[in-house]
């Protein structure tokens, strides 16, 4: 079963039917999708080499701009020790450059929550809640966060967190996927944020 249709249970019938199948991935499937960001922002001019160094680990980037052209594969598979995951990876293309947002999902089944490790190889952990609103599209909040040094996980205080928003919904009148996400830091603001639109290939 799809890990993000067993955090979301019963409320997964509510999501738009196309949110259904996108986010209905077992072990095997392969969600890929391509489109374009209308925009692409970051926080201070300070962050940029803190960005510049998330290039290596897939994670964060200093670019920004708009209409970026976007790519996105999500691929289910099974771990050695038997957990079911999906991975996640987000290509923005600036010009010949490509910058990625690379993440890898998994459920934590006793505390029903998705944990997701940020970076190639991994940089930070959140906990991640899904909800399903009244209109049926898809919030994903950020909760809990900790930096990642190799086997070592470290909790960050919420001062040093950066948390993300995600919406995303189906618009059925120009038949796509609609995404916004936006990363916050209590003392910073917003630290990086895009929004767009990206339609499934045609094998998907």
């Amino acid at each position: 079963m799809s890990i993000f249709k067993e955090v979301m249970g019963a409320d997964f019938t509510r999501l738009h039917p196309m949110l259904q199948k996108r986010y209905d991935l077992s072990e095997g499937d392969i969600f890929k999708a391509s489109g374009m960001m209308n925009e692409i922002t970051g926080g201070p001019k300070w962050l940029y080499f803190i960005f510049q160094a998330g290039v290596k680990r897939k994670l964060l980037f200093p670019e920004h701009g708009k209409a970026i052209p976007f790519s996105i594969t999500n691929r289910a598979s099974v771990s050695d020790d038997g957990q079911s995951e999906v991975h996640w990876e987000r290509i923005f293309h600036f010009g010949r450059k490509r910058r990625y947002f690379n993440a890898l999902m998994s459920l934590d089944t006793n505390r029903r929550v998705i944990q997701d490790y940020l970076g190639e190889p991994p940089l930070f952990y959140s906990d991640l809640a899904f909800t399903v609103t009244d209109e049926g599209s898809l919030t994903i909040e950020s909760l809990g966060q900790r930096l990642v040094l190799g086997k070592l996980e470290i909790p960050l205080p919420k001062l040093f967190q950066g948390l993300a928003t995600v919406s995303e919904k189906y618009n059925e009148e120009k038949k796509v996927y609609e995404i916004a996400v936006t990363v916050k830091n209590p003392l910073i603001g917003v630290v990086f944020a895009y929004k767009g639109v990206f339609v499934p290939d045609e094998n998907t």
